[in-house]
């Protein structure tokens, strides 16, 4: 089962990796998911994010000079602590990352038309479990929201809808 989805998943990958190559071709994978992370927690601070990324934190200060110098990322001093320093994204990494979800759900999107609506929904139901699984053997359940059933998101009966 692991090894058909292992080539099953090199699909997905695929499909997401077109979508960054499209997108965010000015950023390394490890900057892309710098990003990411400041975009889930707003005003982090460094030392927060080499941890989340699983950095020495002279390798994510580097990381966010980049990005910085990128246009991607904002340095403020913190409002408690002034020598602590938070990240936030600036508008120009907003539009890219909403750049990179519209195609990456388009592409998705073309794939799913071609399913059965029994294939999607099953789909849909294993990647739920499979998201809840993982982030409880992670131990990240907190870290990230788990995917929205369709009840909280509002029930979409058209299949490439659904997909984004």
């Amino acid at each position: 089962m692991a090894a058909e989805l292992d080539a099953a998943a090199g699909a997905l990958l695929s499909v997401w990796e077109a979508a960054r190559e499209r997108t965010t071709s000015r950023l390394s994978g490890p900057q892309l998911r710098a990003v990411m992370v400041v975009e889930r927690h707003d005003g982090i601070n460094l030392r927060r994010l080499a941890t989340l990324l699983d950095m020495l934190l002279s390798s994510a200060s580097r990381l966010c000079d980049r990005l910085v110098a990128a246009g991607m990322l904002e340095r403020e001093p913190g409002r408690l602590d002034r020598r602590e320093i938070s990240l936030h994204l600036t508008p120009e990494a907003r539009r890219l990352l909403a750049e990179l979800r519209r195609d990456r759900r388009r592409r998705l999107a073309d794939v799913l038309s071609g399913m059965s609506g029994e294939g999607r929904d099953a789909l849909l139901r294993g990647i739920r479990e499979f998201d809840r699984v993982a982030r409880e053997r992670e131990g990240v359940a907190a870290e990230r929201p788990a995917l929205a059933p369709p009840s909280a998101r509002g029930a979409v009966d058209d299949p490439v809808a659904r997909s984004a």
